[in-house]
């Protein structure tokens, strides 16, 4: 199944801009010193703002039904952006898990035992593989950050950059049964963009994804043949829409079953009424303020949320 209502999400005890991100991820937005509070750390740190983005945020997916497992940070090790758990691990059918190299080593830290030693007490874990060695060889996959999943068709959307490398995704693909599909993505500076899940979005009867960010024409043509052949309708964003995180979006189902569509209010903003219009024939949707997030940490709420696909106990 494409979607679950089952969510991790870790709520932020460090929360701030990570500089180790920051060299390839454009979407991140320094903070600028002024003020009485300019150059005291605790002053200008988004940490309380966030948290509370992250606490309405958890309540507003509670208050439709989806079921969110909500994990404490702890503040040592140092992990500013364990708010974004989805790049470390993910969770597949048959009580599998998969665990990521990770491009920053500050980010590396939060492959903590206890977060799994957690969700072990409410869903099966069986097999776990560790593609997290690659780290020692300088490369990198970014989990369904890197990659944007079609678990049912099993495609493995993923655009190459500095944290996401061939190699890696190949053997992720041989492991798990997946196609690649992968393409250059790149943003209205040309920079690669640093994770496939700001650009697409892969949901059970459509996809949102911008090709307009592709600049090889043979490659925009694979990807959108790729979604059509898949029995899934395109809905195209723009490069402006992607740049207000409009791709980072995440289809989940409630309890009830119903699908739903998340995403941050800065994203659905970006959205015109023909998109809401063609988005809302397919699930409701849903939205909630990330801006502190987004600002500092250049993901947004699909980042936050890792699905769980393992079986509950």
């Amino acid at each position: 199944m494409q979607t679950t209502s089952h969510i991790l999400m870790i709520r932020p005890v460090n929360f701030t801009f990570n500089a180790e991100t920051a060299v390839n991820n454009a979407f991140q937005t320094p903070p600028a010193p002024s003020g009485p509070g300019a150059g005291n750390p605790a002053a200008s740190a988004p940490q309380q703002q966030a948290l509370h983005e992250f606490n309405d945020f958890v309540k507003l997916l509670r208050e439709n039904d989806i079921d969110v497992t909500v994990i404490e940070d702890t503040p040592e090790p140092y992990t500013p952006d364990s708010i974004f758990p989805n790049n470390w691990v993910s969770f597949h059918e048959q009580g599998l898990v998969c665990l990521y190299p990770m491009y920053a080593a500050n980010r590396r830290l939060e492959r903590k035992p206890g977060v799994l030693q957690q969700l072990g007490i409410a869903f099966r874990i069986g097999q776990t593989l560790d593609f997290s060695s690659y780290e020692q060889k300088g490369v990198f996959l970014e989990g369904t950050g890197s990659m944007v999943l079609d678990r049912e068709k099993k495609i493995a959307y993923a655009c190459l950059s500095p944290r996401t490398d061939l190699a890696v995704l190949l053997d992720f693909c041989g492991k798990t049964g997946y196609t690649p599909e992968v393409f250059t993505a790149v943003d209205g500076q040309g920079q690669a963009i640093y994770h496939t899940n700001v650009m697409m979005c892969v949901a059970d009867r459509y996809v949102v994804a911008c090709l307009d960010s592709l600049p090889v024409e043979s490659q925009r043509d694979h990807l959108a043949a790729t979604i059509h052949s898949s029995g899934k309708e395109l809905i195209p964003i723009s490069l402006e829409q992607m740049n207000r995180f409009a791709g980072n979006m995440l289809q989940v189902h409630n309890r009830s079953g119903e699908r739903i569509l998340v995403m941050s209010s800065q994203a659905y903003h970006s959205l015109s009424p023909e998109q809401i219009k063609r988005l809302t024939t397919f699930n409701r949707v849903l939205h909630s303020s990330l801006t502190t997030i987004e600002t500092n940490g250049g993901g947004s709420a699909r980042c936050m949320m890792a699905e769980i696909h393992l079986e509950p106990l």
